[in-house]
């Protein structure tokens, strides 16, 4: 998608995408290659389709740097003892000079298949929530088997469009339908009582985050919340503190990640 079908919504924004060279998992993962590009470089160049000012990486290893360098891709380098992502774009934030109400958005650097829309979708629906220091993106729920999946994360919205609570648990709990899927009408048909339910649906997160800056910097200076401890969910520490977290809707979720050998297989077959 060209980044002119975005320039008539003026919504300025940076996207930073976190790039590190562990993973026990798939080790050197940024650049696994793609259809012969890195694949830090094959997410730089679909996040920037998003319409964004700068497309930005924030590696923690000079040969990332070296690839996005080769590619034309700007690259940054920050500490390589960082304990999350989030505080590798505090410091990329910081040394781009980003500061105030500039936003940023997060496209994790194993996200090949991220839809340019959503990028910028999920930048408009922060510019739109004044009041929002964070925004993220959700979509429906198709399954049950999805809604009980611990490694799905879904969360709850209050009446302005805000995420309410995250969790890898089924929430909301229907405390009557237990094991049923209660939603798309079968509350109504289980339990009448429930009609007013027609057209709710659970969510599932979908992994990307916009920041105002000066949130953004702040961030790691918060104190973890328990709920982060147990959860294992670095969103709900902005909650904790009384940030809003404001929630785009999305038809659908972006393509797969790639977090193994398999998943990099898969991607692979796609580009081929």
């Amino acid at each position: 998608m060209s980044s002119a079908a975005f320039q008539g919504a003026a919504v300025r924004f940076t996207v930073l995408i976190p790039a590190r060279m562990a993973s026990s998992r798939l080790p050197d993962k940024p650049l696994a290659d793609i259809a012969g590009l890195p694949m830090v470089v094959r997410v730089a160049q679909r996040a920037a389709q998003s319409g964004a000012l700068r497309t930005v990486v924030a590696a923690d290893d000079a040969r990332i740097l070296r690839a996005c360098t080769e590619h034309g891709v700007e690259a940054i380098a920050t500490r390589a003892d960082h304990a999350s992502g989030s505080d590798r774009l505090a410091e990329a934030c910081a040394a781009l000079g980003l500061e105030g109400d500039d936003l940023v958005v997060n496209v994790q650097g194993d996200e090949p298949l991220m839809d340019p829309q959503l990028v910028h979708s999920v930048a408009a629906m922060l510019a739109a929530q004044p009041a929002a220091s964070m925004a993220t993106a959700a979509h429906a729920i198709a399954s049950l088997e999805d809604f009980h999946n611990p490694n799905i994360v879904k969360l709850v919205l209050d009446a302005h469009g805000c995420a309410s609570y995250f969790s890898r648990a089924p929430i909301p709990c229907a405390r009557d339908l237990r094991g049923t899927e209660w939603w798309n009408g079968a509350a109504e048909r289980a339990q009448p009582r429930l009609g007013s339910l027609a057209g709710f649906t659970p969510l599932r997160h979908i992994g990307i985050y916009s920041y105002r800056a000066a949130f953004l910097r702040s961030f790691p200076t918060l104190a973890q919340a328990p709920t982060e401890a147990i959860e294992q969910l670095e969103q709900l520490r902005a909650l904790w503190h009384g940030h809003r977290i404001a929630v785009h809707l999305a038809e659908q979720a972006p393509g797969p990640g790639v977090d193994t050998p398999e998943d990099l297989e898969r991607v692979r077959a796609l580009f081929a």
